[in-house]
């Protein structure tokens, strides 16, 4: 099976408490810029919107 190379993993930071969750796969051929989703945070307790990071590993 070939490895597909347009994909990249990346993290998602919530922008109001800054905690690094939900690493996430996307493609970097179709989605250039960077990811602004909005997820639920179980630190802050709400959903708010969560910025690309790089992955710490």
């Amino acid at each position: 099976m070939a490895k597909n190379i347009n994909r990249q993993y990346v993290g998602l930071k919530c922008s109001r408490c800054g905690k690094q969750i939900r690493p996430t796969v996307k493609n970097k051929k179709n989605t250039t810029d960077k990811l602004e989703l909005k997820k639920y945070c179980p630190n802050c307790r709400k959903a708010v919107v969560f910025k690309e990071t790089k992955l710490g590993k």
